[in-house]
């Protein structure tokens, strides 16, 4: 017999929603091995379904089948399979991509991103990490990768009692991967880059930035230029910001290795910076805002508003009538609504008048399940300075 966990009338009604996480406090209890995949039961006794179970975080419950039988053994492969089959049909002009997006393919909590002929894999929950090794042998059979790499280091795996490591799965990882994005090549440090080595959720928007783009461009918070090598070939000059030395020196290198020779990587800190180019009076004609999750939880929203409005006031101050703006924010505690008020208030305040051009997200190979507003996350907005 499978194990079995009972949930309240709460959480029944969440998963009804289309939620697949049904929190601690709904669980009426259970006795389940940390990772096992339950069937989920209701206050009645009605099977809802199965889940991954986990006995320390507060997402107790992860769903991944609403079908009266699973067959464990098989079914990762196959949803591995199929994300894989949704990826090769976008035909992305890139050599990295995301092939598991967690939820939205169905495999809760798993990342796997490749560059190239190395996998990068993210196991984040007990009932993942358990499943390492079908994981690696789908991986292998599918992908026949010349190595994966765990990146298992980001902090919510302490919420599931679970260690921070970074270790190779199966055989050879280099130093770093060679990656394309367009036109543009990439050096990748896959076991020290941000997320697993580069912004792939970024990708579709470095790639449209350069549709905008024109004279002058500032790319703020640039990390490894990500925006600004995409830009450069439509631009005179693209000056790029971020107060990450390191961060510079990759977008500089990058520029030589792309033969980009009017590219400026630069030091500084960014809010200061913005401020100062205010008091001179200068100008650009593109500007990309892309900086780091300004409200990683709740508490931080306030100050978060605060920071995104300065940054964009201070940026349509900046641009030329007729420049555009691309500006972003990967705080899924800002909201789509929350982030388009910010903007206004910005643009009410910079006395800049600004036409919405273009919504944008993630790009389309990290998927945004309906109904799980937590998979929403990067929100992108193109405007245009009309006077």
């Amino acid at each position: 017999m499978p194990a079995s966990v009972v949930i309240s009338n709460k959480g029944s009604e969440r998963l009804r929603a289309g939620h697949p996480w049904i929190y601690r406090s709904d669980v009426a209890g259970a006795e389940v091995e940390p990772g096992a995949l339950v069937l989920v039961k209701s206050e009645r006794g009605r099977p809802l379904g199965w889940a991954l179970f986990s006995s320390t975080s507060q997402i107790a419950l992860r769903m991944v089948s609403f079908d009266k039988n699973v067959d464990d053994a098989t079914m990762w492969r196959e949803r591995i399979a199929a994300a894989m089959a949704y990826r090769d049909s976008l035909t992305i002009d890139a050599t990295a991509r995301r092939l598991v997006h967690g939820e939205a393919d169905r495999l809760p909590a798993l990342i796997v991103d490749q560059y190239d002929d190395v996998l990068v894999v993210q196991t984040l929950c007990q009932g993942m990490d358990r499943r390492r090794e079908a994981i690696v042998a789908a991986l292998v059979d599918l992908v026949k990768p010349r190595g994966i790499l765990a990146r298992n280091d980001p902090k919510v795996r302490r919420l599931e009692g679970l260690d921070e490591t970074i270790e190779v799965w199966h055989g050879e990882v280099p130093d770093v991967v060679r990656v394309r994005e367009g036109r543009i090549w990439h050096d990748v440090d896959v076991r020290h880059g941000q997320k697993t080595g580069l912004f792939l959720d970024q990708r579709e928007n470095h790639l449209a930035a350069a549709a905008f783009a024109r004279g002058r461009a500032l790319d703020a918070f640039s990390y490894h230029g990500g925006f600004a090598l995409q830009m450069a070939g439509a631009c005179d000059r693209v000056l790029a910001l971020d107060s990450s030395e390191p961060a510079v020196a990759v977008i500089n290198a990058n520029a030589r290795a792309n033969q980009v020779s009017n590219v400026e990587g630069r030091a500084v800190n960014v809010f200061d910076e913005l401020r100062e180019f205010d008091i001179a009076n200068e100008r650009f004609d593109t500007i990309v805002l892309d900086p780091p999750a300004f409200a990683k939880n709740k508490a931080s929203v306030t100050g978060a508003i605060a920071g995104y409005k300065e940054i964009n006031l201070r940026a349509m101050k900046l641009l030329t009538p007729g420049g555009y703006l691309m500006t972003c924010s990967c705080s899924y505690n800002i909201s789509d609504a929350m982030f388009l008020d910010i903007v206004t208030d910005a643009a009410r305040d910079a006395r800049a008048p600004m036409a919405l051009i273009e919504r944008r997200l993630q790009s389309r190979d990290h998927p945004v399940l309906v109904g799980v507003p937590e998979t929403s996350y990067l929100k992108c907005l193109v405007l245009r300075r009309i006077a």
